[in-house]
């Protein structure tokens, strides 16, 4: 799908690869890029940085979790660009601090309902008004932790192997719909999140620290790059791009 004078739709995207994805999709040539995200500051930071590069910006507070609320952002969407094209389901949490099994059921609701339910949802909301202007693509954001175990994050784990096999599933969509479903799975992304895993939701969880110091962190811009790519290469459909990370030297 050619980028230029699309419609799209971002969540998550008050920082990091949220952030990184609207960028580049203004840069290559986006016409109107919408933003969702519970943080109304960093959503007004990201549509600055949007128009800084060259599109239309509009952000609506959103909270994935609520079927409503993704309503009302794909809403602005068709209002303010005339239809929608591109979702990024992007809009994720960590386990944090304390982990499995020791994990609050609240927050394992949470995680459940941010990380898988509101992928289930975006997707699902954005199809018909995809299939009406004739098709479009679709994003979601898992992670490396889908692909092996990582006990201390078991539940977070288990949301994005939902994600995997979600879009994998999704695949016949692009010939009932005209809509593609596509997924990347990266590694240990440097985003604000990730600083958010210890303790009372500050710093580095004490199991993440000697996997950080033993690889290379991802940066959100590489994230954002191979979004762009899915979105971009109309062979694909049901893929899912695992993007590790390399060894740090001397690790």
């Amino acid at each position: 799908m050619e980028i230029r004078e699309r419609v799209a739709v971002v969540t998550g995207a008050a920082s990091g690869i949220g952030r990184a994805t609207a960028v580049a999709l203004a840069r290559a040539g986006a016409r109107r890029v919408v933003l969702g995200d519970l943080d109304e500051s960093g959503l007004a930071r990201t549509a600055r940085d949007v128009e800084d590069a060259g599109s239309r910006a509009a952000w609506v507070p959103t909270d994935v979790r609520d079927p409503a609320a993704l309503e009302r952002l794909l809403d602005r969407a068709e209002a303010d660009g005339g239809g929608l094209d591109i979702l990024h389901n992007n809009a994720g949490l960590s386990g944090g601090t304390p982990t499995w099994p020791d994990i609050a059921v609240e927050r394992i609701a949470e995680l459940v309902d941010v990380n898988l339910k509101g992928v289930l949802f975006g997707t699902r909301l954005a199809l018909p008004r995809m299939a009406a202007r004739g098709g479009g693509a679709i994003v979601n954001t898992a992670s490396m932790a889908a692909r092996a175990p990582l006990p201390p994050e078991a539940i977070y784990c288990a949301t994005k192997v939902g994600v995997t096999l979600f879009t994998q599933s999704c695949a016949p969509l692009r010939e009932s719909h005209g809509v593609r479903v596509n997924c990347v799975c990266p590694g240990i992304t440097e985003t604000p999140m990730l600083q958010t895993t210890g303790p009372g939701g500050r710093g580095l969880a004490d199991y993440l620290k000697p996997v950080y110091a033993a690889i290379v962190p991802i940066q959100p811009e590489e994230i954002a790059a191979a979004v762009l790519a899915l979105i971009e290469d109309e062979s694909r459909a049901g893929v899912v791009v695992d993007l590790p990370n390399a060894p740090r030297a001397g690790a």
